[in-house]
């Protein structure tokens, strides 16, 4: 502080002394931002029109046809959906700035079971969670006397409940599907922690991970909201840019079920009266490795063609928090015993979830 204030009292007075540089703006207070959110709403209030021009005005199809319908959907829902991704993944990149793994620990850090449990998967929404971060979370949360179901509750809450596809889901299908999304996935986190801590699976953990003790560190950040405006500005450019074609493939594989697959086809196998479409869908979801961005226009296309609300959620849920890649990284700190038991009540959760809203929706 001394050198700081004698340097700075040698540069007054001096015209050779270059002025500091102005502070940038944050990013709220210029006019790109506003200028930014005009545009994304008039494109996605033209989404609509600009969908019926392309099919029925510009390419001449039929509205009767299957060509038809299949390219307008993909036209409406193209845009749509990377503009709900866009505006998504900026804000929770803001918001994943406050709640860094070292707040993570330190709100879990000595909290009661049924307790830490609920927390946990509340925060496994807000949290980033991807297969870099799996790894020293999970010996973070050890060393930190964090109790294993705990744990697992933020294990399961963040890859199944994720933010992304919450805010599509609510743009595409409304609140009720949403919320529907959001409370299953917390109770098959919060059980799921519940469960395996109460089976006393500590010594089931590779001995490696309680070695560790001063080589995880987290560091929690102090950022303005320039920074954490600027962190949501890069996530947009990391995870748009590379999500954006799986995306489009993704709206591809919708616009084909919804021109050429008949209803009657697709409902007599995921439909509310075949009982073994949930545990099929689950099957089916397990060896797939996609985001849930590109799994919520398919799931639109199969709602839309008779699939019960159940078993769509039950594969995208498959998806996310029973993929084969995070797998492969979980046994590095599980031995398989736990890595099984782990798989095992995950898969009862979204198949009871799954067969429940099939029963009352």
């Amino acid at each position: 502080m001394a050198t700081t204030t004698a340097l700075n009292s040698c540069c007054e007075g001096r015209a050779d002394v270059a002025p500091a540089a102005p502070k940038a703006r944050p990013v709220f207070a210029t006019g790109r931002f506003v200028w930014a959110a005009f545009a994304w709403t008039a494109a996605w209030l033209g989404a609509q029109p600009a969908a019926d021009f392309i099919a029925y005005g510009l390419f001449d199809l039929s509205r009767a046809g299957r060509l038809g319908p299949a390219v307008a959907f993909f036209a409406y829902d193209a845009p749509r959906v990377l503009l709900l991704l866009v505006a998504v993944v900026f804000v929770v990149g803001i918001v994943n700035s406050y709640f860094t793994a070292a707040r993570a620990r330190q709100i879990l850090a000595g909290r009661r079971e049924a307790v830490g449990n609920v927390l946990a998967a509340l925060l496994g929404i807000v949290t980033p969670f991807c297969s870099c971060s799996a790894v020293p979370l999970f010996i973070g949360f050890v060393e930190a006397g964090i109790p294993l179901g705990v744990t697992f509750s933020f294990l399961v809450s963040a890859p199944v409940v994720n933010e992304v596809a919450l805010v599509l889901l609510f743009g595409l299908f409304g609140w009720k599907v949403a919320t529907l999304y959001v409370v299953s996935g917390l109770l098959i986190a919060i059980a799921s922690g519940l469960i395996l801590g109460r089976l006393g699976l500590e010594s089931w953990i590779e001995p490696w991970i309680y070695e560790q003790l001063a080589h995880a560190q987290f560091e929690d950040e102090r950022l303005t909201m320039a920074q954490r405006a600027a962190k949501g500005a890069a996530s947009v450019r990391k995870v748009v840019g590379k999500t954006w074609p799986y995306v489009l493939a993704g709206i591809g594989v919708g616009a084909f079920i919804h021109g050429w697959v008949p209803e009657d086809f697709l409902a007599s196998f995921m439909g509310k009266s075949a009982w073994w479409s949930v545990p099929a869908a689950v099957v089916i979801g397990v060896p797939m490795y996609a985001s849930t961005a590109t799994l919520v226009p398919i799931v639109q296309a199969l709602l839309a063609k008779g699939a019960a609300l159940g078993t769509a959620l039950a594969f995208m849920m498959a998806v996310a928090g029973l993929s084969l890649p995070e797998f492969v990284l979980l046994r590095r700190v599980m031995r398989p015993r736990l890595l099984a038991t782990f798989i095992g009540v995950v898969s009862a959760g979204i198949l009871v979830v799954g067969w429940l809203f099939n029963a009352l929706l």
